[in-house]
């Protein structure tokens, strides 16, 4: 192994960064890019193991973000996927640095948020890439000692090659350019007094680069009034951290408390789809679909997944490695309600046992898919309920390409957006805004009771004409009932 020295530093034109690439990143961002998109580092950010960074005066979130560095070590222009690696001389570590103070001055170029002096470290030696698995790679990140990121390259979302290619099909890389190739999730904020270390190797350990190291130091040089300074709110905070939580920032009240739940688990399917009628929300409802365990009621916030039609060369790029569908699945949160949509395609299983437990391991509430279910035995043996339409042997790639997730779809001839609450049951299917639920539920709790009143009232002898619905006399009688039962 070369060791990174002043002259490999001088030697490179430009730097280019990936925004997303791992899996683990884009679960925790929320967002799965379709195809890379890049921004370039000034070389002046360029800096060895060692060296200090400066958190720049008046700043709060200096991000740290542990990645593989690509050096090209001859030029590549429109150069295949196939071809693109032999375009690579080495590899080696670097910490793609940046402050999120400075995110909103320059409208997404990240010129002055990640292009600071030292904002590039890289080193301390380099990994021939004729030596190494580009897909068989492990990268760690410690901070302040602790280990912060592990991650492998075996499932990127682009593949080391792949980015080579793409960019070389409209800008030559020239020898020396290096190329930052994305983070995994748990990069974080440093403060200055700590110390960030990066590690490269291979998976098997045989090769590495050693630790780069930075020293996080504080600016002591404001910011002039000429130009943007440092502004933080707690979405910045939010991002940098990794996680509100992380961040210190009290979370919002979720959408799906569990007195909520528990008032939507006490009312019948037919009261709250009677009480969305009146509302006017009449296609609230998944239809046509059948349940693995029809004993089951649940109630659960929507993730969502969409499948689209098949077509050969899109599923060579989506249906493979880490897609849509695994992500969705690796995703899925205790008591949520994975909602897929399929288009009602019945010629083809959309999730089989193996998912359908990493599922319910996870804690999903259920899943829901108005297309096929392939180990159906299997799946209708696990304590997760599955809504589907059929039972079918066939894999994805005979009908279906994994496309995205956590976005608005369509399901059983219903809308569902993530964040949705579903209530399902052997009645039926039901989509309810969550904007609406709590008045929704009081007003059904307050009909249940109503029709406990009519049946008595029916019991009893009496007709129904007037009483259901209930007329003002009735009314009147009602609130005697109601309060005499408040008072026992």
């Amino acid at each position: 192994m070369e060791q990174v020295n002043g002259h490999t530093l001088a030697a490179a034109r430009k730097v280019i960064a990936v925004h997303i690439n791992y899996p683990s990143r884009a679960a925790q961002r929320g967002r799965t890019p379709a195809q890379p998109s890049y921004f370039l580092k000034p070389s002046s950010s360029l800096a060895l193991s060692g060296s200090p960074v400066e958190r720049p005066a008046g700043c709060e979130l200096l991000g740290y973000e542990g990645e593989i560095a690509l050096i090209i070590g001859k030029a590549a222009r429109r150069v295949t996927v196939e071809d693109a690696w032999n375009h690579v001389a080495s590899i080696t570590a670097s910490n793609d640095l940046g402050v999120y103070d400075l995110r909103y001055a320059d409208k997404g170029s990240n010129l002055r948020s990640k292009g600071g002096d030292g904002f590039t470290p890289v080193g301390p030696a380099l990994i021939p890439a004729d030596a190494v698995n580009p897909a068989r790679l492990q990268i760690r990140t410690w901070h302040n000692g602790q280990l912060v990121q592990d991650d492998t390259t075996q499932d990127l979302l682009f593949p080391f090659a792949r980015l080579v290619a793409d960019l070389s099909q409209l800008l030559t890389l020239e020898e020396g350019d290096i190329i930052l190739t994305g983070t995994p999730a748990g990069a974080s904020v440093a403060k200055p007094g700590d110390v960030l270390e990066v590690e490269v190797g291979t998976i098997d350990g045989t090769l590495s680069t050693g630790r780069l190291v930075t020293r996080v130091e504080e600016g002591t040089t404001p910011f002039a009034d000429f130009g943007a300074g440092p502004k933080v709110d707690d979405l910045q905070r939010e991002e940098a951290y990794g996680s509100s939580e992380a961040a210190g920032i009290p979370a919002p009240a979720p959408a799906l408390s569990p007195e909520l739940k528990a008032k939507l688990e006490s009312v019948a399917t037919a009261t709250l789809s009677s009480q969305l009628r009146k509302r006017g929300l009449n296609n609230v409802s998944i239809d046509g679909l059948q349940a693995t365990r029809p004993d089951r009621r649940v109630v659960g916030l929507a993730r969502t997944l969409r499948y689209v039609p098949n077509r050969e060369d899109l599923f060579k790029t989506h249906g493979g490695g880490f897609n849509a569908q695994k992500r969705a699945i690796d995703s899925v949160n205790e008591g949520e309600i994975l909602v897929m949509e399929a288009r009602g395609e019945k010629g083809t299983g959309t999730v089989g046992d193996i998912l359908a437990l990493r599922a319910q391991v996870r804690g999903a509430a259920a899943i829901i898919t108005d297309g096929g279910v392939r180990d159906y035995t299997a799946v209708a043996g696990l304590e997760m309920p599955t809504y589907f339409a059929n039972p079918h042997p066939a894999v994805l790639g005979r009908r279906h390409i994994p496309w995205d997730t956590d976005i608005t779809i369509a399901c059983g001839g219903a809308t569902v957006q993530p964040g949705d609450i579903i209530v399902a049951d052997s009645d039926g299917i039901l989509v309810i805004p969550p904007a609406i639920a709590e008045e929704l539920v009081d007003d059904c709790i307050q009909q249940e009771q109503e029709e406990v009143f009519i049946f008595e009232m029916v019991k009893q002898g009496n007709s129904v004409d007037g009483l259901y619905p209930m007329n003002a006399d009735w009314q009147a009688r009602y609130k005697e009932w109601e309060a005499g039962q408040a008072n026992d």
